[in-house]
């Protein structure tokens, strides 16, 4: 009975948690993009109209909603010529205040630093015999080896993150040869979904369509043969 009741209560926190965290992100938008920008938006309202509640949650949700177009406007015309001159141009006004190019060339490296990464990480789901011939171990190919570690071992060396479970933000980088690895044609969010869950959520494959569905493993025990 206690286990039933600790396994629903598990359930429900796994329903609410994803509500709450949402709930969480939306109102931090609300308060910290929203209320700003609906002052500097509709700076022309009544203030008593404007401090009405139903007004002022209306307000914020359009300012929040503005806010996030001109954000991904910017993104996009930043690809174009006279996009990439007008950042170029505020990036050069920036870099001229002496404390605020120091915080503003931190934050850029930053973010570039993420930007770059997320591009090249977890390019594949791959499967490697670790840590001993025939144990494999679920990784990420995260891209070919370069410099003296592919130099020094003349082959071609290939560098695969291994995650540990159930939290995948840890691991470590095993750099095999190319030939070593066996690759998957699951997805990366597969893989992911495979490690997080500790193997109970694992893409069925079938190789006349290559697609993948989602089945969860029934429970299992190991037999050892009777004595005698």
């Amino acid at each position: 009975m206690i286990r039933h009741f600790r396994n629903a209560f598990i359930s429900g926190l796994a329903i609410l948690i994803p509500l709450g965290v949402t709930i969480f992100v939306i109102r931090f938008l609300l308060k910290n993009i929203g209320e700003p920008s609906s002052h500097l938006f509709f700076y022309y309202l009544d203030p008593v109209t404007r401090h009405k509640p139903w007004v002022d949650g209306v307000l914020r949700i359009i300012s929040t909603g503005v806010v996030v177009i001109l954000i991904t406007l910017l993104g996009y015309l930043s690809k174009y010529f006279l996009g990439k001159i007008f950042v170029k141009v505020t990036e050069k006004i920036i870099t001229s205040v002496p404390f605020i190019k120091t915080v503003y060339k931190t934050a850029k490296q930053i973010v570039d630093t993420f930007r770059e990464q997320n591009k090249a990480i977890f390019q594949q789901v791959v499967l490697v015999e670790y840590p001993r011939t025939g144990c494999y171990a679920l990784g990420f190919l995260t891209g070919t080896a370069r410099g003296e570690t592919q130099i020094k071992t003349g082959k071609t060396i290939v560098n695969v993150f291994i995650p540990t479970t159930p939290n995948p933000t840890s691991g470590f980088l095993l750099l095999i040869p190319q030939e070593d690895i066996l690759a998957l044609e699951m997805s990366v969010s597969d893989g992911m979904k495979l490690i997080i869950s500790g193997g109970a959520v694992v893409p069925a494959y079938n190789p006349k369509t290559g697609k993948t569905e989602q089945f969860e493993t029934k429970n299992l025990s190991l037999e050892t043969p009777d004595e005698g």
